[in-house]
């Protein structure tokens, strides 16, 4: 699947949504509607503890990255509101920035199962 994860930010939720997504097989991108300068140390951390790919993951303005061609848009649950987006789906993540590593862990775990379920229902379909 084409998957593109946006947020206000892009510097924790949809940056981790975006490398985990790849690293299970789909095309991913993401970005944010007020970019942050850079992705959180404690994004990157929790992605490379379980192995996952973090070369090249830097905050984007949606602006950027083009917004069709994708099978689904996911909001990460930070409020965003792109009237020019059709957003699929809101997984309604709380932020875990400035968070401990604990919070950066759980909001992985819970994009992993969100991402598993995505898989389940393509192959159903």
């Amino acid at each position: 699947m084409r998957l593109y994860f946006v947020c206000v930010g892009n510097t924790c939720r949809s940056q981790m949504a975006e490398a985990l997504a790849r690293h299970l097989g789909h095309e991913a991108a993401s970005a944010g509607t007020h970019p942050g300068a850079a992705v959180a140390s404690n994004s990157l951390a929790v992605l490379e503890e379980i192995r996952v790919a973090t070369d090249g993951l830097t905050p984007k303005s949606i602006d950027d990255v083009e917004s069709t061609g994708w099978d689904m848009i996911i909001s990460m649950g930070c409020g965003v509101h792109c009237p020019a987006l059709p957003i699929a789906e809101d997984w309604g993540l709380d932020d875990p920035v400035g968070g401990p590593i604990e919070v950066y862990r759980k909001t992985r775990d819970t994009i992993i199962a969100n991402l598993e379920r995505l898989s389940a229902e393509q192959t159903d379909a």
